[in-house]
């Protein structure tokens, strides 16, 4: 020390300190009232800028008065040197990390605002996170006299070494990337790969992407395979798609009345059922001659995949109900049977099946 310590000394360094401590208070209220009011607005990137603030702000003004209470005290140039020192990487350590929450919150609101961007998936969310800790952990060792140079050599020879031992997990990173950035899956669409694979992609990370099927289970595949692999988005270019029921009725059947009759079965399930899309044109198309009957297709347009299912259900039992109302018959599959002597002809199926796609079993 160069001088003694005197009570003047510490009177001056407590009010330096407890200024910081007052000043991080005030700040920390002040930035509540803001997050309050940025909890009002549309956009969700003020909410993740002032969260971010609530931590370094306050931090930075206890981090000024601990360093005006050292500037204060009758320290020797060693000490304060080590002292602003010590306050200088916390405070870089707390502004890095609020830095990448900043960074990391905003580039998650924009992937999840805008069309046709990335949704929740968490690879360029953690990429970014990483680099900029990165960005500060650099910061921090120049701050204390050590030179990166060697060091950013050293990490380019290895990363040689790194990248042969590492060929699979980078195969994946890189197209991870490429899938997201190429906009040909996202989560939230629906996909069907050629292997069989189907469901709602969850998430895409940096390894694998994760597909939720129908039945509640979990599909991993890295990310690798499903760059190589034939998919079916069926989210892609819009989430709505039509889908196509076949529909069979009897050769005496007057074709201008079923078509009247199943138009309005089209127009009630489209308006009635959820998932339906009630703006949906009713599209019947007869176009085949079978053995017992006219065949035709009903196109349906539904809101996304998953509701296919609930609306070709409730639109067979309606036809269904409907037909028989209106006494359209729809005609049941028949085989004949010819008998030989000492022998039995195997049977040749005339008809088609039912809409439900079980045979009656009837022979002539």
């Amino acid at each position: 020390m160069k001088r003694d310590l005197t009570m003047d000394d510490l009177v001056i360094a407590g009010i330096a300190v407890v200024a910081g401590l007052l000043a991080a208070f005030l700040l920390r209220m002040l930035l509540r009232w803001l997050g309050k009011h940025a909890d009002r607005t549309r956009w969700s990137g003020d909410d993740v800028i002032v969260a971010a603030l609530r931590t370094m702000v306050p931090a930075a003004a206890i981090a000024g008065g601990a360093a005006a209470a050292a500037a204060a005290l009758p320290l020797t140039a060693t000490v304060q040197h080590n002292v602003n020192q010590v306050l200088t990487v916390l405070l870089i350590f707390v502004a890095t990390v609020a830095t990448a929450r900043v960074v990391a919150g905003l580039m998650r609101t924009v992937t999840q605002s805008r069309s046709g961007v990335a949704g929740s998936a968490t690879i360029f969310v953690n990429i970014t996170r990483v680099l900029v800790l990165a960005i500060g952990f650099l910061v921090v060792l120049q701050t204390l006299g050590i030179s990166i140079a060697p060091m950013l050599t050293a990490l380019g020879v290895g990363g040689l070494a790194v990248a042969l031992a590492l060929q699979d997990t980078l195969a994946n990173l890189f197209a991870g990337i490429h899938i997201l950035a190429s906009k040909t899956v996202q989560p939230g669409d629906y996909i069907r790969l050629s292997s069989g694979e189907e469901g709602y992609v969850e998430d895409i990370n940096w390894r694998q992407t994760t597909v939720r099927s129908l039945s509640n289970n979990l599909v991993v595949i890295p990310n690798g395979e499903l760059a190589k692999t034939n998919m079916t988005n069926f989210m892609r270019p819009e989430q709505e798609l039509t889908i196509l029921v076949q529909v069979g009725v009897a050769y005496d059947s007057d074709l201008d009345h079923v078509e009247r009759v199943t138009n309005e079965v089209i127009g009630e399930v489209m308006t009635e059922v959820e998932g339906a899309l009630p703006d949906h044109e009713p599209i019947i198309r007869f176009h085949t001659f079978g053995d017992s009957r006219i065949g035709f297709t009903v196109i349906l347009g539904v809101g996304e995949f998953s509701d296919q299912y609930r609306i070709k259900h409730e639109f067979i039992k309606r036809l269904h109900k409907r037909y028989r109302a209106e006494g359209i018959r729809i005609p049941a599959p028949a085989r004949t049977v010819a008998l030989q002597q000492g022998a039995v002809v195997i049977p040749q199926q005339r008809g088609v099946e039912d809409m439900d796609g079980v045979p009656s079993g009837h022979f002539d």
